[in-house]
């Protein structure tokens, strides 16, 4: 797996949360604001600033993402 840096982790890690409270309290307009804030900050990180990422990259994050989730 590749090292991602520890904001960008954070920042998939907090999305995975939100789309899971999202899923389930879908008229919550914060919990929407708050997943295009994230999707926005996780797109746009100067870590993909010289390449846009693989679609492998953007699973292995989305992987990292739901981990975390699942240890807790």
């Amino acid at each position: 797996m590749r090292p991602f840096p520890a904001d960008l982790a954070q920042a998939q890690q907090e999305w995975s949360a939100t789309y899971q409270q999202l899923a389930q309290r879908p008229s919550l307009t914060e919990l929407r604001r708050r997943l295009h804030r994230l999707s926005t900050h996780v797109y746009f990180h100067p870590y993909w600033q010289h390449q846009r990422p693989s679609p492998a990259a953007w699973q292995e994050l989305r992987d990292l993402g739901r981990l975390d989730r699942d240890r807790t």
